[in-house]
């Protein structure tokens, strides 16, 4: 990806290139289709956004995850 795309999250986020780096780092070699650890990643990501996510968009993200309803291309969603 490149920087244009970064500075579009940021623009929109404020969260810098450096935190969605170092987190998806962090997330390479954990099992996405893990309701615990993707109850983990909501957190860090709902933290690092500044943003509250409710129970109910928690339980819909994880169904869209666990059941590959992710788009695949979400550089075009910014």
């Amino acid at each position: 990806m490149n920087n244009n795309f970064f500075e579009r999250v940021e623009k929109k986020t404020n969260v810098k290139k450096e935190d969605i780096l170092s987190l998806a780092r962090s997330i390479q070699n954990k099992n996405l289709k893990d309701e615990k650890e993707l109850r983990k990643l909501i957190k860090s990501v709902a933290t690092l956004a500044g943003k509250d996510v409710s129970k109910e968009r928690e339980e819909k993200i994880i169904d869209a995850i666990i059941k590959d309803k992710i788009p695949k291309n979400i550089e075009k969603k910014f």
